[in-house]
């Protein structure tokens, strides 16, 4: 749940409620109704203020429990952006493996 994903990345690095909100422009308790799961489906936009806040990408957030998978994610995504193929990738890891 996204709640529960974003209160443990916000204790992790010892963020209170405020300083989020502080930080992301986002009201203290839209905040909190997030991680209550009483507002279960926040705007990307709003998901985008509170990730950047706090410091991790839009990937971390969504991707509950996982976070060596979101760890990988954003190089991927920049491999592919700067011209890694498919082909190319299954082709390393088939030397790899």
């Amino acid at each position: 749940m996204l709640g529960s994903r974003l209160k443990e990345i916000r204790e992790k690095k010892n963020i209170t409620i405020n300083e989020l909100s502080q930080r992301s422009s986002v009201s203290k308790s839209y905040i909190s109704s997030i991680e209550r799961g009483l507002q279960q489906n926040p705007s990307l936009e709003i998901i985008q203020k509170l990730s950047s806040a706090l410091d991790v990408s839009l990937d971390a957030v969504l991707l509950e429990g996982d976070d060596e998978l979101a760890e990988w994610i954003t190089p991927l995504k920049q491999a592919i952006e700067g011209g890694l193929t498919k082909k190319d990738f299954l082709g390393f890891l088939k030397g790899w493996l």
